[in-house]
């Protein structure tokens, strides 16, 4: 018999009053998947989360993690998260929450291990309300591992971090996923999207509207992108084969074109320097706006 999925999704409908904010959304996960929900502000990702963790109970559908209802996949530890909004009590030290919730674990995350993972070396003795926003991301995280679970449901998991602070978090990730857990995060860094992630699952107006690797959905953009130097004049470049917008900025042309390869003829025919020469397909980024500018997803 087939394992169950880490998480399923069928026909979710969430309504807040008179705003629809999934529409009939179905996900199958499979245990092991690092995947990436992206979606433009109200697309219904934080939704889908929070009715997966059993926050609210959804209009209509169902959700599954590791084939349990929400509650009961949780009271036996079969899932961690990290929530866009996590508060932590104030007037306690880091090393006391942690015990706290260890605690509520049949077989805890031992602690030097959980400490090490999470990156909260040296922290246990701070206040909370002492702590840095990434530091407070990093204990968030440290609780949400606690119970070792299989399946991570993270909402924003970075949004307060720096650069180095976000890459050690995935090189955290990375490791996780390693070990077999599933990780499942909304974010709106479409770069963690396309560096970290098997999957990408683009929401838009309650409803996935894409679903593969971040090179699939990258391929969904048609044409090609040519930069190259440039600080003198660019008359007749919208004219070349192909061409079909130029941009880029004052040292730097950019020319979109539906044929590459005649557009590139055209360029090394003509007298014009050509340096760091580079054409590339749509970035993950181009191929979402395109998705949800297609999908109305301003909303």
């Amino acid at each position: 018999m087939p394992a169950a999925p880490a998480l399923q999704i069928e026909g979710l409908t969430v309504r807040y009053g008179g705003t629809l904010a999934v529409d009939a959304l179905d996900l199958r996960i499979a245990a092991g998947e690092t995947v990436a929900l992206l979606g433009a502000n109200g697309a219904g990702k934080s939704s889908t989360l929070n009715a997966a963790l059993g926050l609210f109970r959804p209009t209509a559908g169902r959700v599954l993690l590791h084939g349990r209802a929400p509650a009961e996949a949780i009271r036996a530890g079969g899932v961690g998260a990290m929530l866009q909004h996590g508060g932590l009590p104030s007037e306690t030290r880091v090393g006391e929450v942690l015990a706290l919730v260890r605690r509520r674990h049949a077989e805890p995350w031992p602690l030097d291990d959980l400490v090490a993972t999470a990156g909260i070396d040296g922290l246990l003795d701070r206040r909370v309300d002492a702590l840095s926003g990434g530091q407070r991301q990093r204990v968030l995280l440290a609780l949400a591992l606690a119970g070792a679970p299989p399946l991570l449901l993270l909402d924003e998991p970075t949004a307060a971090m720096d650069v180095e602070a976000r890459r050690a978090f995935w090189t955290t990730m990375r490791a996780l996923a390693r070990r077999g857990h599933t990780v499942v995060f909304a974010t709106h860094h479409l770069e963690e999207a396309d560096a970290v992630a098997d999957r990408v699952v683009v929401v838009s107006a309650g409803r996935v509207v894409a679903d593969g690797t971040a090179a699939s959905i990258r391929s969904r953009v048609s044409g090609r992108t040519i930069r190259f130097g440039c600080s003198g004049p660019r008359e007749g470049l919208a004219g070349l084969p192909g061409v079909t917008g130029v941009g880029g900025d004052d040292e730097v042309v950019e020319l979109a074109t539906a044929d590459a390869e005649a557009t590139l003829r055209a360029l090394l025919a003509g007298p014009r320097p050509l340096p760091d020469l580079e054409v590339r397909g749509a970035t993950l980024e181009e191929a979402f706006l395109h998705l949800i500018d297609r999908t109305g997803a301003h909303r």
